[in-house]
């Protein structure tokens, strides 16, 4: 019969990669992640005797892997910030960022949306993908001159979507400028 230590390492290693694979993706930090993993088999371990042989390990695996990381989260949610005085003024505007970043992210998805979808195709692969200009032509099926023309005007619109209000304002002087001229 084998041992507690034998059958462990037989049914859950064998899912460290994919646990793995999937905590750098929550945590978005390769040593976070590394902890998840490791916090999650040690939990596992020490919950080993309650685990039902012949049902899904890797389902398992990953509830605690789960576990442990909404568990960190709550606890880093629960400490309270602490701030150097030195720092004060930095962290402070990092924090902003932070809040504001969900904001932005909707902004950008919305005025990705607005664009053509050759536009749109043509921003994608070479600024998020990053694929360079001939690389798409060879992607898409265009000539290069195509496809820098199409990214110019992407861009562009992306910023008129991105900064209406700037854009408005600038219009506005623009028009305030040419009266006063005129006047």
């Amino acid at each position: 019969m084998p041992n507690r230590q034998d059958e462990f390492e037989r049914v859950a290693i064998p899912h460290s990669r994919s646990l793995l694979r999937v905590a750098r993706r929550l945590a978005q930090d390769r040593g976070v992640a590394d902890d998840l993993v490791q916090e999650a088999l040690l939990s596992a371990w020490r919950g080993f005797d309650r685990f039902q042989p012949g049902t899904n390990a890797k389902a398992w695996l990953f509830r605690i892997l789960l576990n442990a990381f909404y568990a960190r989260g709550r606890r880093l949610r629960s400490r309270p910030l602490t701030i150097e005085l030195d720092t004060a003024e930095q962290t402070a505007h990092g924090a902003f960022s932070v809040a504001s970043s969900q904001n932005e992210a909707a902004e950008i998805t919305s005025a990705l949306g607005k664009l053509s979808a050759e536009h749109r195709t043509v921003l994608l692969l070479a600024v998020i993908e990053g694929f360079t200009c001939q690389e798409v032509a060879g992607i898409v099926g265009l000539p290069i001159g195509t496809v820098m023309s199409r990214l110019s005007r992407a861009r562009q619109a992306l910023r008129e979507n991105l900064s209406p209000r700037e854009s408005s304002r600038e219009a506005l002087r623009a028009n305030a400028a040419c009266a006063a001229k005129q006047a």
